[in-house]
């Protein structure tokens, strides 16, 4: 859903005062966290997804220390620099608001979670309201799903003004702001594998779907079919909340399908869990590099 940050091979002659060049030992460990996450795994299961948050997380520890270096600050703060700083402070802020959003959607999806397995765990029926229960959680998915749209337009900002702002490669401002736009552009391809995970495959709650949910939950011959349509740990949930939200399975079948999505949605709980630890980590590293970047400016 997000576009791979592009490598920009840009060379810069070094001056005093100037920004530290490519080579640089500073920039040249922001590019290999960099590199490392170019050449890892698509991030379209909960493993390669929490790898590639820990590799930014990295990468955003190596740049919050090129941010430190007296000379970085003291070339960034020229006047002339001002209105590319400017465009990195702005792509900031929406990587920040993006990450809000986020944690936002994977809150509602934890607390809909937990509901319903506080619900399950009693053992109540459709008859129980149950059924109720499980089109409230799809609703509020329905709603998670929204947010994450508009999410996504504040990644697309990101990458529109990264790609414009490359232009300028060939100008006096150095290879810093090369790579912090590099930085920002892992940051919204890794952001934007992560609301495709949250989002999930679109689940329709129709009638003429029930049948195919429960022969993807209890039959082996349709195991490949089922990991096609659910890749994770949120999506497998879902689906098996499907025949739940029926008003059309015997009670007898009730318990089974019970059984099953009480696994799923613990599954899908932890799995949330790690992932909101990891992007309020990922969150914290963002303010702390915008609040550096705002205190040398100021001074």
């Amino acid at each position: 859903m997000a576009t791979n940050p592009s490598n920009i091979q840009t060379c810069y002659h070094v001056r005093s005062n100037s920004l530290p060049s490519r080579s640089h030992p500073s920039t040249s460990e922001v590019d290999e966290h960099l590199s490392r996450l170019r050449a890892s795994e698509a991030a379209s299961t909960f493993s390669s997804l929490s790898h590639k948050l820990n590799g930014l997380q990295d990468l955003h520890d190596c740049t919050d220390r090129l941010l430190q270096l007296p000379l970085t600050q003291q070339a960034l703060a020229k006047e002339q620099q001002r209105k590319y700083v400017d465009e990195l402070l702005d792509g900031s802020l929406r990587l920040l608001d993006t990450c809000s959003t986020a944690k936002d959607a994977l809150s509602q999806t934890k607390e809909c979670t937990q509901e319903l397995q506080s619900i399950l765990c009693r053992r109540q029926g459709v008859e129980t309201g149950l059924t109720i229960k499980v089109k409230k959680y799809f609703n509020s998915r329905k709603a998670v799903k929204k947010a994450i749209r508009k999410g996504l337009k504040n990644l697309k900002h990101v990458e529109n003004k990264r790609d414009t702002s490359s232009s300028s490669k060939g100008s006096e401002t150095g290879a810093t702001f090369s790579i912090l736009r590099e930085v920002q552009g892992a940051t919204s391809s890794v952001l934007g594998s992560l609301f495709s995970f949250i989002y999930g495959p679109e689940i329709e709650m129709k009638s003429s779907r029930w049948s195919l949910a429960s022969k993807l939950m209890n039959t082996k011959r349709v195991r490949c079919e089922k990991e096609e349509l659910h890749t994770n740990e949120i999506s497998n949930a879902e689906a098996t909340l499907l025949p739940l939200a029926s008003c059309k399975i015997s009670k007898s079948d009730n318990y089974m399908h019970i059984e099953n999505a009480q696994q799923e949605l613990k599954k899908s709980e932890m799995c949330i869990q790690d992932l909101e630890e990891a992007l309020e980590c990922l969150f914290r590293r963002l303010i702390k590099a915008r609040v550096t970047t705002l205190n040398f400016l100021n001074h």
